[in-house]
């Protein structure tokens, strides 16, 4: 019934989903494009899956502490960075100099995937445990059925994301391309969530959409249907301090 609900779920679909069909991938990408051993291409993923798996504790701590939403915004930004970093390929460039033709290249080391992945693993682990903060605070009385149905959503990733990368790679020829997908998927998973929220604070506090107020305060998630503090009739007024800045309307 409710939009927000596939919302959660296309979350965990990146933060959980990938993160099995990655952990699967791994492998098969780094003996692939690098021509490594299948042992230590399996070492190499196990490097990917440990941060992944460990650090979600943390990431419920941090949603604890500093809100799920502000742990979104990092899961979603930083991956979105490590992702385009990953995905570009190995690309020659030829340049006309004064002297002639100048041949460069640009490839990811070993190295650098390496780490990015391991980078990558930690931010979702912490995105695993933000999407779950959400659910009883929106929808308390509905937990089970909610978080089932997030998690189911999030379990499907783990099988169609395989095989969507291996369609993508046999359709374009480039190892990056898995990449390419999880990096499309986080763009809208980040363009949805942060548009989602705007209306959501403007549908709360309509003065937020003037633009006299220049700094906007972080709205806290409020259960459906709940009215702002102070009832529904509480509105702010030229010259009220909002929350989070000083008396002079300036960022505390």
């Amino acid at each position: 019934k409710y939009l927000q609900v596939w919302r959660f779920a296309l979350y965990y679909f990146f933060v959980f989903g990938a993160f099995v069909a990655l952990a699967s991938y791994l492998p098969r990408y780094y003996v692939g494009a690098y021509g490594l051993e299948i042992a230590t291409a399996g070492t190499l993923a196990a490097l990917y899956s440990l941060p992944a798996s460990v650090f979600r504790a943390l990431g419920g701590w941090l949603s604890d502490k500093v809100g799920a939403r502000s742990v979104m915004y990092w899961t979603f930004g930083v991956s979105l960075v490590v992702l385009f970093l990953l995905s570009y390929p190995e690309t020659s460039y030829t340049v006309m100099g004064k002297e002639g033709p100048i041949n460069f290249s640009f490839a990811m080391p070993l190295w650098g995937v390496v780490l990015l992945t391991v980078v990558l693993g930690f931010f979702m682990s912490l995105g695993k445990a933000a999407v779950y903060k959400h659910i009883p605070v929106y929808y308390p009385e509905h937990v089970g059925s909610v978080g089932g149905l997030v998690g189911m959503i999030g379990g499907l990733g783990g099988f169609v994301l395989p095989i969507l990368f291996g369609i993508t790679l046999d359709f374009t020829g480039v190892w990056t391309s898995s990449y390419m997908v999880l990096f499309v998927l986080v763009a809208v998973n980040l363009t949805w969530m942060h548009f989602a929220i705007r209306r959501m604070e403007r549908r709360r506090i309509p003065e937020l959409a003037e633009e006299r107020y220049r700094y906007l305060p972080e709205v806290q998630d409020v259960a459906p249907g709940s009215a702002p503090e102070g009832g529904s009739s509480a509105r702010l007024r030229p010259g009220d301090v909002l929350p989070g800045q000083g008396q002079a309307g300036t960022p505390a």
